[in-house]
């Protein structure tokens, strides 16, 4: 080998070393601009190379593990005109198999189409059937979908899906994210190369919920709801049942109701949950707030007493009585059984603006329970400072009237004071579980909102009031606190001079609440006040209640 040989081999061999290795540098090159911008490029959902799928919806179960809300499949049937011979025969079949007209499906199967759909959502059970008759006839395409088996027991905490697979109200639109899962695809694509290449997502089942609502004591509830607003004429109704220690919701229900699974109504105002989504003037329910304020307050005491004229004025309005009577001298345990507006009057005037308002807020009004229910709302207070407070308010306030609070902020307000003077928070899921992993809900204290002593003696107020006054909110054998109300509905002129809202709202036993209870019916007609229309629907389900819980009876309050 020449001496001048070695030096052009050596050249050559870097040579193709050099383009080796510029090629990798070009290739890798190419893969990170790919990375960088082709992988990053949006691919559209409705892209064909994209396919996705589906996951199944979490289930809900009650307290005791009954099945409220069910994921499944069903079909959409379909059939091929075109490739089916004898069209009056496969009409009959689907005719009995769908339950749908002869003649209908007929004129389907004659048009001149390649596919026409038949029927929406039939069960796997009878798709099964109809698609051994024969491939190419007819299609039967698979999606998801929501059944609750109890049909429209607690319509209202549960919500519902639509077909495309969004919750809407109660659980089902609070809980969307948890209990719908994620969606899984496999997206085709090609780099600058050319090269065809695939990206998966497995889907992602959604959580199961264990709720806090009891199937039998939801049941109990809407029985008594669906008659009590059904046999004094009202419009509507809600009752809540609640663990005043805790803040779990044991049942709630509106009536009219609706079957989530249809949902075929006349007004789709029934879909929304009034116990959480309306407001409403509370009437003299609210005395119970007031005098736990007061007493809390020190600016009176359990033997207090004051003078009661029958009318006094605040803001330059005249309060009154509701039986339009002056009382003369007037104990704390009167003026709740009673329920004498101008005596609560006197105690949010006694407070004074400032301190009555901080209470209530302490209380939760015009703020958000935070319960875990889609919809809820706020309510309303007017404050002093705002636009249209006026000093009248202070009085009008204290007995519940010019101040609009939900049902649920008004049971969790009783509640407090069933409890001690803490305030919690109300809600329905017990706890969620994710395959392996579960979330349990721990009660949660919001705040103190009067001392314990405080909350002592307007329970035994609450139950003076039962005993003395409230006689249809009795349970024999068991010492009752409650307090009914009776309040106007407003109207652009003022109040209506003809329509009421009942409501009664109490727990039992009075000593160590196993439950509370709110009631209420918006414009009864065959009676219009809340110790005679509401109150006996407390009584009905109090009484059903404590067998079902197993309360023992407090000998001490036999009445």
């Amino acid at each position: 080998m020449s001496k001048t040989s070695v030096p052009n081999q050596i050249r050559g061999r870097a040579l193709v070393l050099t383009t080796i290795l510029m090629s990798l540098v070009a290739a890798v090159t190419l893969r990170l601009a790919y990375w960088q911008l082709a992988r990053n490029t949006p691919v559209g959902p409705d892209s064909a190379a994209r396919e996705s799928f589906p996951p199944q919806r979490g289930n809900i179960f009650d307290c005791h593990g009954y099945l409220l809300a069910v994921a499944t499949t069903i079909y959409d049937i379909g059939a091929s005109p075109r490739n089916i011979e004898d069209k009056a025969l496969v009409a009959d079949r689907l005719s009995g198999a769908l339950g749908e007209p002869r003649d209908d499906i007929l004129a389907l199967l004659e048009q001149d189409e390649a596919h026409v759909p038949i029927k929406r959502g039939i069960s796997e059970s009878v798709k099964e059937s109809i698609m051994q008759w024969g491939s190419g006839i007819l299609q039967a395409d698979p999606r998801p979908a929501r059944i609750y088996p109890e049909g429209t027991l607690a319509a209202h905490v549960l919500g519902f899906v639509t077909e495309d697979g969004t919750g809407h109200y109660g659980l089902e639109g609070y809980y969307q994210d948890e209990l719908g899962g994620r969606t899984g695809y496999r997206q085709e694509s090609r780099d600058p190369l050319g090269s065809l290449l695939f990206e998966f997502l497995s889907a992602q089942d959604g959580t199961d919920a264990y709720l806090t609502l009891d199937r039998n004591i939801q049941q109990i509830v809407e029985v008594e709801l669906a008659d009590a607003v059904t046999s004094s004429g009202a419009r509507h109704g809600v009752v809540i049942v609640m663990d005043p220690a805790t803040g779990a919701i044991l049942a709630l229900a509106g009536y009219p109701t609706y079957d989530p699974n249809t949902r075929i109504v006349a007004d789709e105002q029934v879909f929304i949950n009034r116990a959480v989504s309306d407001q409403y003037e509370p009437g003299s329910v609210f005395k119970i707030i007031t005098m736990a304020a007061a007493l809390d307050a020190g600016v009176v005491t359990a033997s207090s007493t004051y003078y009661d004229g029958g009318e006094t004025t605040v803001g330059g309005r005249k309060i009154m009585n509701s039986d339009r009577l002056a009382h003369g001298q007037t104990s704390m345990n009167d003026l709740m059984a009673e329920s004498l507006n101008v005596g609560a009057a006197h105690l949010s005037t006694s407070l004074g603006a400032l301190k009555f308002y901080q209470y209530l807020r302490r209380f939760g009004f015009g703020q958000l329970a935070s319960v875990d229910l889609a919809g809820e709302v706020s309510g309303h207070v007017r404050l002093p400072g705002d636009a249209d407070w006026h000093e009248s308010d202070l009085g009008a306030n204290s007995f519940g009237q010019g101040i609009a609070v939900t049902p649920l902020q008004m049971l969790c307000a009783v509640s407090a004071v069933a409890n001690g003077g803490l305030l919690m928070r109300p809600y329905v899921v017990a706890r969620l579980v994710d395959r392996d992993r579960v979330t349990e809900t721990r009660p949660e204290i919001v705040r103190r909102v009067i001392s314990s002593e405080a909350a002592k003696q307007t329970v035994e107020m609450m139950v003076y009031t039962v005993k003395n006054a409230t006689v249809t909110a009795r349970v024999p054998g068991y010492r009752v606190a409650g307090k009914s109300g009776t309040s106007e509905v407003p109207v652009e002129t003022g109040y209506d001079p003809e329509e009421t809202i009942a409501s009664f709202a109490g727990f039992v036993p009075a000593d160590a609440p196993r439950f509370s209870i709110l009631v209420v019916l918006d414009r009864p007609q065959k009676e219009h006040w809340g110790g005679l229309v509401a109150a006996p629907v407390f009584q009905k389900l109090a009484q059903q209640l404590v067998s079902l819980l197993g309360v023992p009876p407090d000998d001490a309050g036999r009445q």
